[in-house]
């Protein structure tokens, strides 16, 4: 690993560090831990068990996608590529997604480019799905959850820019089309540079993935498992709820809006999650639901724990499964 890696690595888990500290602050430790002995444990080792199944579905509808690059892809290897990507996340944020990539393309002998292309469109729909969620999530019930997104989100979000929303929309479009602009202007000058050449080329690589997989073959059966897989992980969430007192007084539906709270705590970029998740899933509890925050804690640590040891065994058995597999193919 070279010092750049190394460097993103700590100043990641340095954030981490910082969000669990704000998260912990505070709480009574020994109502935390009154609650943690407290929890019923069948519900949270089903809470595994669903996380599981939803990777797999995740896998399954990635495989989809792969086969539109016209080779054959096995169930296996997309689900060893995801298992390795989330234990990579555990070291290096967002290097899983790259590690995957690699899982995959040793194993199926497609182009890593290519194979990343993949994930890339795998990733915006599910962006798209996750916005389309939240906004629905929000006018469900929007005196209470549409409140909190605003309130929580979008208000300090404007905040930071003189209470504009209009800066916040112009600049993330800057940011998306600011280096398409500098491309189209200064191309021929940048193409005489090596480098240049060489990650045009990669992204080209990404780009013919991308179209090559909107050729993918049954598409009615990606949309059955995207949504399989949401649902799956409103159960994750559900289980959890089952698995402590909140189980008296939440519903499915806020299972939901849990779900979509705590997936906004998984985007930022921090190891496994940690600090983040707690964060923004204790704040929404003691927000939304006046829980106090030491309850709030103790529901975010058992959600969070259960899914980082789905994450962990998931990759665990990837890692076995290949090593096992490369030796069997060597003796052969």
């Amino acid at each position: 690993m070279d010092r750049k890696k190394i460097l993103r690595a700590v100043l990641f888990a340095a954030l981490a560090l910082v969000l669990l500290y704000f998260s912990f602050r505070g709480i009574h430790w020994n109502e935390f831990l009154d609650g943690l002995r407290s929890a019923n444990y069948f519900w949270v080792l089903m809470s595994v068990f669903v996380g599981a199944l939803s990777f797999y579905v995740r896998a399954a509808r990635w495989r989809i996608i792969l086969m539109g690059l016209g080779k054959p892809v096995k169930r296996i290897d997309t689900f060893n590529g995801v298992g390795i990507a989330y234990l990579t996340n555990f070291a290096l944020p967002r290097a899983g997604e790259i590690t995957r990539c690699g899982v995959v393309a040793n194993r199926t002998g497609l182009g890593f480019d290519k194979v990343l292309g993949t994930v890339i469109l795998e990733r915006t729909f599910d962006m798209i799905c996750l916005v389309v969620i939240t906004i629905a999530v929000a006018f469900l019930r929007m005196e209470v959850f549409g409140e909190f997104l605003v309130r929580q989100v979008w208000t300090p979000l404007t905040h930071w820019f003189d209470g504009s929303a209009v800066w916040v929309i112009s600049l993330l479009a800057a940011l998306i089309i600011l280096p398409i602009l500098l491309w189209i202007v200064f191309r021929k000058k940048l193409k005489k540079y090596k480098a240049v050449t060489k990650i045009t080329g990669f992204f080209k690589g990404m780009w013919d993935g991308l179209i090559e997989s909107f050729k993918m073959p049954h598409k009615g059966m990606f949309f059955f498992l995207t949504a399989l897989m949401w649902f799956l992980y409103v159960c994750t969430s559900y289980c959890t709820i089952l698995a402590t007192p909140l189980r008296d007084t939440l519903t499915f539906t806020d299972a939901l809006f849990l779900m979509v709270v705590g997936s906004f705590g998984w985007v930022v970029p921090v190891q496994g999650g940690f600090g983040a998740f707690h964060f923004i899933v204790t704040l929404a509890l003691v927000a939304v639901y006046g829980l106090s925050h030491t309850n709030g804690m103790v529901f975010a640590t058992i959600s969070h724990e259960a899914q980082a040891v789905t994450m962990l065994l998931t990759g665990l058995f990837a890692v076995i499964y290949m090593s096992v597999s490369k030796k069997s193919v060597k003796t052969h």
